[in-house]
């Protein structure tokens, strides 16, 4: 359906004030933000996103409100293996927690700017070429498939060629100086001449945005194959995705104790693969057996990661 421009007009009021109070009263000064913090931040992002999702329940009807949730559901249950990278970076580059949220905040602003550039060509795409659909839906089945059987190999981030690439053609500081992620040295080849150089922090970010770009060629096919709508489509990803820095505190610490929720992910994607290629068959599975269908499965992975994992230690975390 088309939405009116004033409906897009408070999508993007409310996204510009949740990064305002984030940046300017939330996180005004560096602070390590505790497990209690975050957890608070948490619930508040996820109350505000279901609420935006009530909203547009109110406003364009149930189909939509459960299409909108199904998306949110689904790409917030992603963002854990996003957590999890991200814990992996910041232990690799020895960011401090006091510093984790400022590479967090931008991070995530570049995010949205990177998710919403590829939801507006992924539906410009769908409306000329409808069969990139069954691509999308191929892709997640595949996808889906590949996670139930992939084993639990840690990520290397130091094996990663793009530090490698990005070290050997810019200037980086060997070390951290404070929240800067720019700072004024010597050249190395002229002394007497102050350039400028980047820090490890800025490193960093770069590879959360790396992550990200990662992770959403899964959620950006996941939330076209659950609907076409691109307004449900841009505001549920969008609001998952502000949550993600409040959510990472929250879980950094605890993210192995959901480590069968990736099981209950996959079959979701193969579900959602699987909707698009029923239509064909003229079965199309309504709006609430498929929101009923995922959030049973996600919080049936949730639930059994917890029961599980209950006597497993606190595995050690970076700085």
């Amino acid at each position: 359906m088309d939405y009116p421009l004033w409906m897009w007009g408070i999508f993007a009021a409310v996204v510009l004030i949740l990064l305002a109070l984030d940046l300017g009263v939330l996180n005004k000064k560096d602070h390590e933000i505790g497990v209690k913090e975050s957890l608070k931040l948490s619930a508040f992002y996820i109350s505000a996103g279901l609420l935006f999702g009530g909203w547009v329940w109110y406003q364009a009807g149930p189909t939509a409100g459960m299409e909108y949730l199904t998306g949110f559901l689904v790409e917030k249950s992603l963002s854990m293996d996003n957590v999890f990278v991200i814990s992996l970076i910041f232990t690799y580059f020895a960011v401090p927690r006091v510093y984790q949220h400022r590479v967090l905040f931008w991070g995530i602003l570049g995010a949205i700017v990177l998710r919403g550039t590829m939801i507006g060509l992924g539906a410009a795409l769908i409306d000329q070429f409808q069969w990139i659909l069954y691509i999308f839906g191929a892709f997640l089945v595949f996808t889906g498939i590949k996670m139930l059987f992939m084993k639990d190999d840690e990520t290397d981030v130091g094996s990663n060629p793009m530090i490698g690439w990005l070290r050997r053609h810019f200037r980086f500081t060997h070390e951290l100086h404070g929240n800067h992620f720019f700072v004024k040295q010597a050249d190395p080849k002229n002394p007497s001449r102050q350039v400028w150089w980047a820090t490890p922090l800025f490193l960093a970010l770069i590879m959360v945005e790396l992550t990200d770009l990662i992770f959403a060629v899964d959620s950006v096919p996941a939330i076209f194959a659950i609907t076409r709508d691109t307004f449900i489509v841009m505001t549920s990803n969008i609001f998952a995705i502000l949550g993600l820095r409040a959510l990472y505190f929250a879980l950094a610490a605890m993210v192995h104790r959901f480590h069968y929720l990736k099981y209950a992910l996959a079959v979701v994607l193969v579900f959602i693969g699987i909707k698009i290629f029923l239509v064909n068959f003229a079965i199309k599975i309504p709006a609430p057996l498929s929101l009923t269908v995922t959030f049973g499965l996600l919080a049936a992975g949730v639930l059994y990661s917890l029961w599980k994992t209950r006597n497993e230690p606190i595995p050690e975390t970076g700085s």
